[in-house]
């Protein structure tokens, strides 16, 4: 499942949901976010590339699903 349409906010507060918490500020550009095991990063976007996106959520060991019910 491909998402669209998700901006950088909006995935934020699904991972913050999924036990993620902010980290550090990667400067102006980019997010990291932990849970204590696994480290993303998110870049700041008004509309996050799908494919990109796919990626970050399989990096946080989530699958399409889950993120899916935490949008």
């Amino acid at each position: 499942m491909l998402f669209t349409d998700v901006s950088s906010e909006r995935a934020i507060k699904a991972f913050t949901k999924a036990g993620f918490w902010m980290s550090k500020s990667h400067g102006a550009k980019h997010i990291g976010l932990t849970n204590g095991k696994r480290k993303i990063t998110i870049p700041r976007h008004p509309r996050l590339n799908p494919y990109t996106l796919k990626a970050i959520i399989r990096d946080a060991g989530l699958t399409d699903q889950e993120f899916q019910e935490l949008l």
